[in-house]
């Protein structure tokens, strides 16, 4: 395999983890930890991720548990949560938060599903430009007579191969959130 598809393969590696990043933040009626991922919580003038100042933990399929490791944060992780898109309303008891997840609608379930679908387009559109660029790379080393015509084609056959391949593995991702969300 040559240096280019390597890099090009790096770079859709990458683009896999981050769509399966957001498809994680998605809620899918279940208690994930990963819906808390995104927020973020003032901590000594840092914002930082709540999972690295608080226990977190699924006592069963509906709830989490925040367990912050300095009470003092009780107050600050309450208020980030209510500030941010989860949409649900967190119950502070004194010593750890409670999120209580809803049952989602039907409608909500095609809203989520069409979020997902989008996540996916944008993770497919990242690796044709993942493409762009590697070919593009691969035309200008040619120009400058680096590369042979058979060279060319050989790695353009590599890199379209890689793209395929890629986006095939964010479809499979996309099915079976898309499966997760509206399973009852």
């Amino acid at each position: 395999m040559h240096e280019m598809t390597k890099t090009a393969e790096g770079r859709m590696k990458k683009t896999i983890e981050s769509v399966s990043s957001d498809f994680g933040s998605v809620r899918a009626g279940r208690a994930n930890a990963q819906v808390l991922d995104r927020i973020t919580v003032e901590y000594y003038g840092t914002p930082t991720p709540i999972n690295q100042v608080a226990a977190i933990a699924s006592p069963d399929p509906r709830q989490l548990t925040i367990q912050p490791w300095d009470s003092s944060l009780l107050r600050a992780i309450e208020k980030a949560i209510n500030t941010s898109d989860l949409g649900i309303n967190p119950q502070n008891d004194g010593r750890l938060i409670r999120l209580t997840f809803p049952q989602l609608t039907e409608e909500r379930r095609r809203d989520l599903t069409r979020q997902v679908r989008k996540y996916g387009e944008s993770g497919k559109v990242a690796i044709r430009n993942i493409r762009r660029d590697t070919m593009d790379k691969v035309k200008a080393m040619k120009k400058k007579g680096e590369l042979t015509e058979d060279d060319v084609k050989d790695l353009e056959k590599e890199v379209q191969k890689l793209t395929d391949d890629y986006c095939k593995k964010i479809d499979t991702l996309t099915a079976a959130k898309e499966k997760e969300l509206m399973s009852v």
